[in-house]
This record gives structure tokens, sequence and C-alpha cells, in this order.
């Protein structure tokens, strides 16, 4: 019968390895350790155990992804006549072999026992003094981002074995703590006479000298932060809306703060127009500080939180993505006819006017106008060439020009709608972005209209006691002048 044994090693004292770990090491025929650096190996051989090791990995392959794939299929290559595999420490802590092994076990129908000991972890709450109930976070150096890091719990960092590795450990930390918050390195952590507990700041890391494949590094609870995160703006905004809180905060609801996300989300895209860093990084915190209070009054409804709106994004982005999450592949050019198809199913959408109706009417008028066309292009709803939407602009105009002459103003209105809905035709086709273009437009309107009003000033003029034609003087020249 094909069976795999993982049997944990403990942290590197042989007090530390479980009796079960050892007696199974002991009577295995095929015993395989993923590395024979670890202390306790020289006690296994003099307890007579016979092993192979798996360190030729770490030489052969490129990558520790490559290196624990390959220890992986070898394990589960040697299941037929039983083998037992042994890592340090815990099977199940910080050994990502074990996993590994564990899927590929379950898709062959092979039997897999797990034989735990102490892992380096445990060790290092009894050296360190502290009490994991408290909460830690238990991370790998050699692939944990800066935000995996938590401010209100204590931080453990693993395979930091090198200076390099801890250089590049340092930075990431020094990205999310002040620079001479205290850290602790840890070495050889429950192994007696071995074990060392050195205190620094963090800016002094990677000139400790001690490393090898059993250090870690600990960062206490509690630890200084260089910046406030996400969680800390949730805690303000829950302070804010508790009854010891704000009596403005208190009173909103998800309606009465509606248009603030409007207003910021504008002021957002003023900011990005005018190429403002600072004025992007508050804007983006307003538009963020709006999604936190709508989270939190949700919360408090018992509707939704911040993590279920997060959570909702993620799970859209992975769906509307399947070229890049999953196996599917098509060409750029017919991507967003794919995401429009996507989103219909997602929706439940039967037919396309759905789809049309779906688009906020709250929208400003011409990126809805665009939006709308946009779609009904997608099912082949429209002009086949730029000459024909020409045509359509010059009798939408025309209309315009014979519903003036027939003095019918509800006529006008309607008719110049459908000219404008022709212009932002003509902008599609042309690849403009209409909201962006009038814009534009109306800018630079504004800075002649500034540039008259200067002009005259210094001639001593009131722009209001101007004639139109002194003023369309003035206009031509700041056409000159601006451009």
């Amino acid at each position: 019968m094909s069976k795999i044994t993982i049997v944990g090693l403990g942290p590197g004292d042989i007090d530390l390895i479980s009796k079960g770990a050892l007696d199974a090491l002991k009577n295995s025929k095929h015993a395989v350790l993923r590395t024979k650096e670890h202390p306790i190996v020289e006690r296994l051989i003099g307890e007579g155990v016979e092993f192979d090791s798996l360190d030729r990995y770490y030489e052969t392959e490129c990558s520790f992804e490559a290196v624990y794939s390959s220890i992986a299929e070898h394990i589960v290559s040697m299941a037929q006549g039983g083998v037992v595999y042994a890592v340090p420490g815990h099977p199940r802590v910080a050994e990502n072999t074990v996993s590994l092994i564990e899927k590929l076990a379950c898709e062959k129908g092979i039997e897999l026992e797990i034989i735990p000991s102490m892992s380096f972890v445990d060790a290092m709450f009894n050296s360190l003094g502290f009490d994991p109930s408290d909460g830690f976070v238990l991370l790998d150096a050699l692939s944990f981002k800066s935000r995996e890091l938590s401010s209100d719990k204590a931080v453990i960092i693993t395979q930091v074995y090198s200076k390099l590795v801890a250089s590049d450990t340092k930075l990431k930390l020094m990205e999310h703590y002040d620079d001479d918050q205290g850290i602790y390195v840890v070495g050889h952590a429950g192994i007696k006479g071995s074990e060392s507990i050195v205190s620094m700041p963090l800016y002094e890391l990677d000139h400790y000298r001690g490393f090898d494949h059993l250090t870690s590094v600990y960062v206490p609870r509690g630890a200084s932060r260089k910046f406030k995160g996400v969680s800390d703006l949730e805690d303000i905004m829950e302070k804010l809306r508790s009854k010891d809180g704000c009596p403005w905060d208190i009173k909103q609801t998800h309606k009465s703060i509606k248009k603030c996300l409007i207003e910021e989300a504008y002021e957002l895209a003023d900011a990005i127009e005018n190429d403002d860093v600072e004025g992007m990084i508050e804007e983006l915190g307003d538009v963020l500080l709006q999604v936190v209070f709508h989270s939190q009054i949700g919360k408090e409804e018992g509707m939704f939180n911040l993590d279920e709106v997060a959570d909702s994004i993620c799970k859209k982005l992975i769906y509307r993505h399947p070229h890049v999450f999953g196996e599917d592949k098509y060409e750029e050019s017919t991507f967003m006819k794919k995401w429009e198809d996507m989103k219909k199913a997602e929706k439940g959408e039967e037919t396309v006017a759905e789809g049309l109706e779906r688009i906020p009417r709250h929208l400003p008028a011409l990126i809805r106008a665009h939006k709308v066309q946009t779609k009904a292009a997608y099912v082949g709803f429209d002009w086949e060439e730029i000459e024909d939407v020409y045509k359509k602009v010059r009798e939408e105009y025309k209309e315009v020009v014979d519903a003036h002459a027939a003095g019918d103003i509800q006529y006008i209105q309607e008719e110049l709608g459908d000219l404008l809905f022709s212009i932002v035709n003509l902008a599609r086709f042309l690849k403009v972005d209409p909201e962006e273009s009038l814009n534009g437009t109306t800018e630079k309107f504004i800075r002649r209209f500034k540039f008259i009003e200067i002009e005259a000033a210094k001639m001593g003029k009131n722009i209001q006691e101007m004639t139109l034609e002194e003023m369309d003087i003035l206009w031509e020249a700041a056409k000159k002048v601006l451009g």
C-alpha cells in the first residue's frame, strides 16, 4: 500500500522531537530529510537512523518554488514502498513542501500521515516570553510583502538565513515601521546551549553577523509605524460613529453622504489632470474615506462591511480576467466585447437594453451617452464609416436650425439633444473622450477670458463697460498669446 509519513524534527533539540516522530524514523526502511542542515541530524545518526537528504535540489533548481515542487514530486514517487519524510520543526508550520505533497497525495489516492513535533515558533514563544493568544503574524522572509505586517500583533519572520535576505527584510520592514523600531534577532530557538536572542534597532538588522538557516526576526506587538493603514482608518471611522464620537458623523446615512463621494471623485480627477501628486494623495484619501464611511454604516446596520466590499471587487476582477487568472486566451481586439458579455451574464441580463438601462442616469450626460453608444456598438448597432457620422451631425444641426426657426422650445431641446448625441458618436469614432474634450475647451475659454480681464484692467477699463467689439479684439490677442 502506498503511504507517506511526514514527521517533524522539532526546533533542534533532541528533547523536543516527539516520540512518535523519532520512532517513525527509527523504524523506517526509507527515511528522507528535506535537509540535513539541522542540529538534530547528528543525534539521529547516533540513534542508528539511516536517511537520504534532498539538499541536492537546492543546488540544482533555480528558485525556491522549483525546489519545493521537485521535493514534493520526489517524495510522492517513493510512496509505493512507504516513505518517511522529515522536515524541521512542525510539518504544518511554515513548511511549503508539506502542502504540495498533501495535494499530490490526495490526487493520487496515497495515504498520508503527519506526526508533529514542537515547532520553532513554539520555541520562540517560550524564549521570548510572549503569549500567542494575543495574536501574531508568521511570515516567510523570502516572500512576504510589507502590507502583510501588523502593528497590533507580534510579527515573526522566518528564513532570515543571510545578510542579503536580512537586508531585503529590513527594507520591507522600514516601509512600515520606524527606522529605530526595536526588534529581536532569534537564532537556534529551543536548542540548549546554542540559542541566542539579540535586541537591536531595525536599521541595524543587516549588520548582525550570526545569520544561518535557523535565524528568525521578531517584531513585538504594538510596534510604532511610519504610516497608518486602512485598518486604522476603519478604527477612526468606528470611533467617529460611536456614542462618544462626532455628532455630524453619527447622524449621516448612505443617502446623506452620497453626494460627497461624487464631489471627492471630481476633486481627484482635477488633481490627476493637474499632475498634482500631493493633491492625488489627499483626494484618493478622501475617496477612500467615503468607501470606509459607507462600509461602517453598512456594518452598523448589519448589512455589509469593508471586508465584504473588498471581497466583492476581488471576486469580480478575477471573474472578469479569465485570461489572467484562468486558462482563457483571446486577442486584445475582442477583450472589451468579452468583458461586456461577462458583465451581462454576471448581472443576469437577458437583453442589451437591460445593460443600457443599468448605466447610471446621474453620470455626466456626455459620459452616459458615450457608454450607451459603446454598448450598442458591441452588438453591431453602429455606423460603418465615419463619413456617415459626419452626415448625421450635419443632418441634426439642420434640424436644430429648423426647430429654432419654428420657435418650438420643446422641439429645440429635443433636436439639440440629438445633435449632442451625434457629436458624441463623432468623438467615439475619432477616439476622443467627449467629456475631456469639452472640459479642455471650457478651460481654454476661462484662460482666455481671464486674459481679457487682465488686459482690460491694464488699459484702465472695466470689462462690464466694454463693447463686444473691444472684447473681441482682446479675445483675438488672447488666442495669439495663449493659443
